[in-house]
C-alpha cells in the first residue's frame, strides 16, 4: 500500500527543463502518496525564468501555492505580482484564462501545482498560435499532437468522398 503523504524535503525532481528561458525543475509527488484524480509537483523556478509557455487548458484545472520567492502572473491580458503563500486559481477556458508564472524576483522561487487530471484535453498558447490534444491517462498517453492552430483544413480534407 501506498503511503498517503510525503514532505516536499523528499520531492525527485523528474522533470528538468533547460531551455533558455524555459529552465526550471519539476518533481512529481501525486503517484507518490496514491493520489487519482489530481495531479501534484513541486517546480523550483531560478530568477528570471518560466516553467512552460503562456497556455490555456480546456480540460484541466490547475491551482499553484507559492511556497517562497517573488514573480509574476500571467494571466490573460493581465500581469499579477506574486509572493510567498499567494494562490493562483487557473480554471479551464480559452485565452481569456491562459497563464504564466514567471519569476522576476532575484532568488529561486518555489511553489505547488495541483490540477484535475482529465483523459482528453486541448491546451492553446496563445504567444505562439500552437495547439495541444493529448489523449490517454497520464503516463500512459496513445496521442499527443502540438501543431499550429493556422494548419485548419476543411472536415473532409483528405477523405475520400467516392462511393
Amino acid at each position: 500500500m501506498i503511503k498517503p503523504i510525503m514532505n516536499i524535503d523528499e520531492v525527485r525532481f523528474n522533470d528538468v527543463e533547460t531551455n533558455g528561458f524555459y529552465t526550471s525543475s519539476r518533481g512529481q509527488i501525486s503517484d507518490h502518496i496514491g493520489a487519482k484524480k489530481l495531479g501534484y509537483n513541486l517546480t523550483v523556478l531560478p530568477p528570471g525564468k518560466a516553467q512552460c509557455p503562456f497556455h490555456c487548458h480546456h480540460g484541466e484545472e490547475e491551482m499553484f501555492f507559492v511556497l517562497e520567492g517573488s514573480g509574476e502572473l500571467r494571466f490573460g491580458d493581465q500581469r499579477y505580482p506574486l509572493r510567498t503563500h499567494d494562490v493562483i486559481a487557473c480554471p479551464p477556458g480559452g485565452p481569456e484564462v491562459a497563464h504564466q508564472i514567471i519569476n522576476t524576483g532575484n532568488t529561486v522561487m518555489r511553489y505547488l501545482s495541483l490540477s484535475s487530471l482529465v483523459e482528453i484535453e486541448a491546451c492553446e498558447y496563445p504567444d505562439s498560435g500552437k495547439v495541444m490534444i493529448v489523449a490517454g491517462p497520464r503516463g500512459a498517453r496513445i496521442l499527443r499532437k502540438i501543431f499550429r492552430a493556422d494548419t485548419t483544413v476543411d472536415y473532409y480534407d483528405g477523405e475520400t468522398t467516392k462511393t
